[in-house]
């Protein structure tokens, strides 16, 4: 019997080289028979063949000894959450004890005079290491040094690389601070706080060593620097617009949530400066806002209307999304007609009071920003009627613009603010907005700071580490002055070729890939992180306040003011919050807590906000193209979890909708859903049934979800439980594991197998041996799960007293051990069972021949090394298993082979076991056929083309283990092999037929083999490999799709992102009538006139006090002045283009602008439907009707497709899975304003306070100084505005 086996393999082996349809004509027929035979033998030998490489009946055989575990949903999630809360705690617990220690030393220290030679580390200006040239982030001005006052110089301190810290050069010895650019650091204020926060240092070392998981801690002070530990330098690129105050973890636990109504005056007066002003005002306002806080922004003049229309009588959400609306639609309002003050507060007051009734918004604070350039009275009877008969609900904040005021509107304004617990700032530079504004947050906060007892914890919802989200459009802008600049150099090099038509349809087709953003499958260069902070208070009680009062019309005098204590001292009451004390998460250190092994292949864990956003999901895809998506953060799991109901995009069922209320009521439940998913960037997508269940996170904003399949993720495998590590000692005589992990192998580099925490390794592999060696050695224990230290409350004013007992809890607090790593004992045991059992697979097939009875096995794996790679190529069998461990072997084994070159290798480019296409595919395909092999080849779309001359085609099979009535996957297998090589196996096979006439090698047929999601792997056209089927033979598709072969799945991506038309003020568009003349002469004369002025000013200076933020310019502003890139060296293009330039140009050089904007696209990809699959294909070929045979590929996901060449292709549409943007009668903040959806309010509010109405301090006024800055800054408001 072996011999005749083995001669069977011999004769298929030779029968690759047999070809017998050289003489077939056009007009011979392939039979279905034919067809049939070929997919028969095609699949047979292939699977023949896979079972031979795989070795897979070995590998299941190496599980034979593994348990079958049920795989309980509710204990899963429920063991998760309490994991990620015991991590939580830890956070908090350190964060709690650098509020303490803050509050007292500001109580203590607050008050001492600095030393005039004192020095801070000041993270912006410390020094790399090997960085010969420090890069600063914004180019200093030349000053007259005749009036310069000489500061000390920053401390510097040596820098070094920490993995902990993402590879960030960094000192862990202390901490460093940084200041904004618009914040002076040797400001009175400022340099205290950074005097007395130096003691903070101890304590940040202190929570770092008793939890070394801890990554930044900091402490952002009120007055705008922040310090940060460890010390590192602070880059940024172009420029610094961080500024701690506008940050998510700062403001939410400044403040409970508010609702706010910005009220803009847009009367005739509000003109030029006072507009831009007063625009400026608003987008910082905007910027202080978070996911918890709702808003609004009204325009007044004699009618009050909504900046944006659709959010009409209603509060808005302030999430990125709806606040990049508002800040987009203040370029729309014009100025005109007289404001009624009267008709505006009425309307905001009446729109507050119906969220105020109906619990709706944030149902905490609410306030209205008047934002004027004065008042005609106070309207004390409006405030009577809607604000002080209910006890003052309302807080009203004035903003007074515009430099020459009236002491009229000054008094009356700033009543306004005074008698409705609010605040007063005057305004006349752009350059101090953002100081001014943030004036209302401090407000805010008093009645937190007033109440002292509770320091509400505050979690974030998803950021990208200090990254400023607005940031995105600028770098788009840059990347489109870059190609702008690239098109303008081209056409000059050679205008007939640039114009030329083929080179143009290029452009437009790398154009088209440049707005894909479906590749950006990861997060780039960005840490995904959330925040737990807490509020800092000053535990003074009063304090001398000094504020600025108008005499008259031009004339400021400075007042302090006091009153009498009990004690005889002369103070004002206060109630100041320091800062904000926090430390950051990353998701990833969450993520390792999920222990996804437990959840098995296509299960995932996933977290839920208050407000219904994705914390973490591994759908959650905030980049695109190295750019931050406009909405990122408010990615709703609604939008993310597709269940398969057949509704269109945001039409969601009210099961699903109800589903969801309950994960953000954070109920503990369960329910199975049908849905669908993506996979292959989008290219793949499936059908499946899924078992949720989800508890929330106590403590916290955050629910916890586990998503199961519901067939194969009902069982898992584990190691028999007398198969421990510490047995190995035993057994193998001391031989660690690591003696079955020698070579090609890896592991999942995102699973926390064991975790040093004061080593670093160059790979996730290093790491793991380490400790496999030391889990080997006597006396090894496996380190418990760290649990937070008791935090000892003090209550009142105690916390600044130093007495012995907070020394003593330091102490003891700093002497807790730390510990060294942390290990998973449950991933480690099952990782080494699944090392120990398939250590065999380190060997060739060759030595495994040897040893192996079965006939085949022996055939394949003896035969000669040249005539196996004649035959087949090098081909790589892999295995991965379910604790994440990958091996892999290339047959024959390659000659001279690099070993120390591994980049290239299967399981440096495949490393993530479970979480691969592949393995997820394999995994799915054995409930189809538990025979077959899930086949696949890279895809070749125009964003990424593929060489098909070094396609690689990869086939994988899953391995189940069972014990009777229970069964789970325990690995997949699978190999890979040149693409060719399959091509030629199948053409050969199909160059074979009845009566040896109509084989695919005539001209006559054209073949293909499919796979189950309608992507070529192989066409006698080679080019065609990787393509969509629907690309090629569309008319085959649609009878295909029909006949219900391949089912349409209508996929809605959520999170896409558009490229709409940016509107330009191009001076090459206006047209030079008359009246255009006559502006253009007036705009010449002003701006000479200004030059001339500042000119012969700056010659007569002896000094100026020179700031500038490049935070005070909007987006649109900054854009349209920054025109010289910095990489401009071409002399034709170091100014921007002016009018006559650009006519010059055709307009095929000129580019459209864009601005990224959030937005639906929509995609329909396909799927074999394997019911009554055999009656669906057995059907006969109809002439041209039908003109087409389909058969299944045996043990495989493909499918033969035979089409008669004679026929004509049918004229229809092309098939497309390429995303297409869903149209809606609203822009999508909109709709998503129209049709709201649940969410849950913070527990926190905190409004009001008693003693808050002793305050007297509800105003600040701007006095003018030697500053420049309006002079520059007019000429650009002349131009664009006259």
């Amino acid at each position: 019997m072996c011999k005749l086996v083995g001669t069977f393999v011999l004769l298929l082996l030779l029968s690759l080289d047999s070809r017998d349809c050289s003489a077939s004509s056009q007009d011979d027929k392939i039979t279905l028979n034919s067809v049939q035979h070929w997919a028969v033998k095609l699949g047979s030998e292939l699977s023949s063949f896979g079972e031979v490489i795989t070795r897979k009946k070995r590998v299941q055989e190496s599980f034979k000894s593994a348990q079958i575990e049920s795989r309980d949903g509710e204990k899963l999630v429920q063991s998760m959450a309490d994991d990620i809360r015991a991590m939580m705690e830890l956070k908090v617990s350190a964060v709690k004890r650098i509020v303490e220690a803050a509050e007292n030393m500001a109580f203590d220290k607050q008050s001492e005079p600095v030393p005039e030679d004192y020095q801070f580390y000041n993270s912006k200006e410390m020094d790399e290491p090997y960085d010969e040239v420090s890069i600063t982030t914004t180019a200093e001005p030349d000053f007259n040094l005749e009036n310069w006052i000489v500061r000390p110089p920053t401390k510097s301190a040596h820098l070094q690389l920490n993995a902990h810290f993402y590879n960030i050069p960094v000192n862990t010895n202390f901490s460093s601070v940084h200041v904004p650019t618009n914040v002076y650091a040797w400001a009175d204020d400022v340099i205290k706080g950074i005097h007395w926060s130096e003691g903070l240092d101890t304590h940040f070392i202190n929570n770092y060593q008793s939890d070394p998981t801890l990554s930044w801690q900091y402490f952002g002070s009120s007055t705008g620097f922040m310090r940060h530990y460890p010390a590192m330098k602070w880059r940024a690129d172009p420029v610094d617009i961080y500024d701690c105050r506008t940050r998510a973890w700062y403001m939410e636990a400044a403040a409970s949530p508010k609702d706010v109504v910005i009220l803009v005056d847009r009367s005739g007066s509000m003109t030029g400066q006072r507009r831009d002003i007063a625009k400026h005002v608003v987008t910082n306002i905007l910027d202080t806002l978070g996911n918890n806080d709702f808003v609004n922004v009204m325009t007044f003049a004699d009618t009050v209307e909504e900046i944006v229309p659709c959010f009409e009588d209603s509060l808005v959400q302030a999430t990125m999304g709806n606040l990049r609306e508002l800040k987009l639609g203040l370029d729309n309002f014009e100025t005109m007609e007289i404001a009624n003050f009267s008709a505006a507060l009425t309307r905001a007051f009446e729109l507050l009071e119906i969220y105020r009734n109906n619990s709706g918004g944030a149902n905490c604070n609410q306030a209205i920003m008047l934002v004027t350039d004065g008042v005609p009275y106070n309207y004390k009877e409006l405030f009577e009627k809607y604000n002080w008969k209910y006890d003052t609900p309302v807080r009203v904040f004035t903003y007074l613009i515009g430099r020459e005021v009236k002491v009229a509107d000054v008094r009356e304004v700033k009543w306004m603010a005074c008698a409705n617990r609010g605040f007063y700032v005057h305004l006349s530079t752009l350059a101090e907005v953002r100081e001014r504004v943030l004036e209302h947050v401090n407000v805010l906060a008093r009645p937190l700071v007033l109440q002292r007892e509770t320091h509400p914890v505050v979690w974030t919802p998803v950021y990208a580490n200090v990254t400023d989200p607005k940031v995105a459009d600028y770098l788009w802008e840059q990347r489109e002055r870059a190609e702008q600049k690239e098109r303008f150099m081209s056409q000059r090099r050679d205008k007939t070729h640039f114009n030329s038509e083929t080179e143009q349809n290029r452009r437009w087709k790398i154009t088209q890939m440049k707005q894909g953003q479906y590749s950006e499958l990861g997060n780039s260069q960005y840490q995904l992180m959330t925040s737990v902070s807490m509020p800092v208070y000053d535990l003074r009680h009063n304090e001398n306040i000094t504020e600025n009062v108008l005499i008259n019309e031009a004339y400021w005098v400075s007042v302090t003011k006091e009153s009498v204590e009990e004690n005889g001292q002369k103070e004002m009451r206060i109630a100041r919050l320091l800062g904000v004390a926090g430390t950051d998460v990353a998701l990833s250190e969450i993520q390792a807590l999920m222990t996804p092994y437990k959840i098995g292949v296509n299960g995932y864990a996933f977290i839920v906000t208050n407000n219904g956003y994705i914390l973490i999901h591994p759908d959650l895809r905030p980049v695109y193209q190295q750019i931050l998506k406009p909405s990122y953060n408010s990615v709703d799991m609604i939008e993310v979890e597709l269940f398969d109901d057949d509704r269109g995009p945001r039409n969601f069922s009210k099961e699903l909708t109800a589903l969801r209320q309950e994960i953000i009521d954070q109920r503990t439940g369960n329910k199975i859903m049908n849905v669908k998913y993506h996979m292959d960037d989008m290219k793949r997508a499936s059908r499946a049934k899924k078992h949720y269940f989800w508890t929330g996170i106590s403590e916290s904003p955050f629910t916890l979800v586990v998503a199961i399949p519901e067939n194969y993720g009902r069982h898992r495998i584990t190691p028999p439980p007398n198969d421990d590590i510490h047995r190995l000692s035993l057994t193998f005589k001391n031989i660690s594991a690591q003696q079955f992990l020698l070579d090609k192998w890896s592991v999942h580099p995102d699973w926390l197998y064991c975790r040093h925490y004061e080593r670093s390794f160059s790979s996730p592999e290093e790491e793991l041996s380490y400790f496999l060696e030391r889990v080997a050695r006597p006396g090894w224990r496996w380190p418990a799960k760290p649990r937070p230290p008791e935090h000892h409350k003090n209550k009142g004013h105690e916390r600044h007293n130093g007495t012995s007992d907070g020394r003593e809890r330091t102490k003891a607090s700093n002497s807790t051990p730390r510990n060294e790593y942390y290990c998973d004992h449950g991933l480690m045991q099952a990782l080494v069972y699944d090392a120990i059992n398939t250590a065999w697979f380190n060997k060739s097939i060759t030595e495994s021949a040897s040893n192996e009875t079965a006939p085949l096995t022996k055939v394949i794996g003896l035969l000669p090394r040249l005539k196996f790679i004649e035959r087949f190529g090098y081909i790589v069998a892999f295995m991965a298993t379910h604790s994440g461990l990958t091996r892999w072997q290339t047959h024959p084994p390659r000659e001279h082979e690099n070993s120390s070159d591994t980049r290239f290798e299967f399981g440096k480019q495949w490393p993530r076991a479970i979480d691969e296409v592949w393995y997820r595919r394999a995994v799915e395909q054995h409930y189809v056929d538990p025979l077959s092999y899930v086949y696949s080849v890279e895809m070749n779309t125009e964003k990424v083309p593929l060489n098909v001359s070094a396609a690689v085609v990869t086939a994988a099979h899953a391995v189940f283990h069972g014990d009777g009535h229970r069964k789970a996957p325990a690995a997949v297998v699978g190999y890979q092999f040149q693409h060719d090589r399959l091509a030629e196996w199948f053409f050969n096979i199909t160059a074979t037929c009845e009566n040896n006439k109509g084989c695919c090698a005539s001209n006559a047929w054209d073949c293909f083999l499919v796979d189950s999601n309608g992507w070529i792997i192989v066409s006698e056209d080679g080019n065609h490999t990787g393509l969509f089927f629907g690309k090629i033979r569309p008319d085959i598709m649609t009878r295909l799709v029909e006949d219900e072969v391949y089912k349409t799945i209508h996929v809605v991506d959520y999170q896409a992102v558009c490229f709409r038309e940016k509107k330009t003020t191009n001076p090459a568009g206006t047209l030079l009538t008359p009246l255009e003349n006559v502006r253009l002469v007036l705009a010449w004369f002003l701006a000479t006139s200004v030059w001339l002025y500042n000119t012969i000013t700056v010659g007569l200076a002896q000094g100026s006090v020179y700031t500038f933020d490049d935070e005070n310019v909007t987006p649109t502003v900054a854009y349209q002045n920054y025109e010289n890139d910095e990489e401009t060296d071409d002399p034709f293009l170091t100014k921007p283009p002016t009018a006559r330039i650009e006519r010059d140009f055709e307009k095929l050089v000129l580019i459209n602008r864009t601005r990224p904007t959030p937005c639906d696209r929509e995609m329909y990809l396909y799927q074999l439907d394997y019911s009554n699959l055999n009656e669906k294909l057995n059907k006969p070929l109809k002439e041209c009707d039908r003109p087409f045979y389909v058969q299944l590929v045996n043990f495989t996901n493909m499918l033969l497709v035979v089409v008669d060449a004679n026929c004509p292709k049918e004229e229809g549409s092309v098939f497309s899975v390429e995303p297409t943007e869903v149209l809606y009668n609203e822009t999508l903040p909109c709709l998503k304003h129209i049709h709201p959806l649940y969410r849950k309010q913070p527990v926190s509010c905190i409004r009001s306070h008693p003693e808050e109405s002793n305050i007297d301090m509800c105003g600040r006024a701007s006095i003018p100084g030697r500053n420049m800055f309006w002079i520059p800054l007019a000429v650009v408001f002349i131009y664009t505005y006259l």
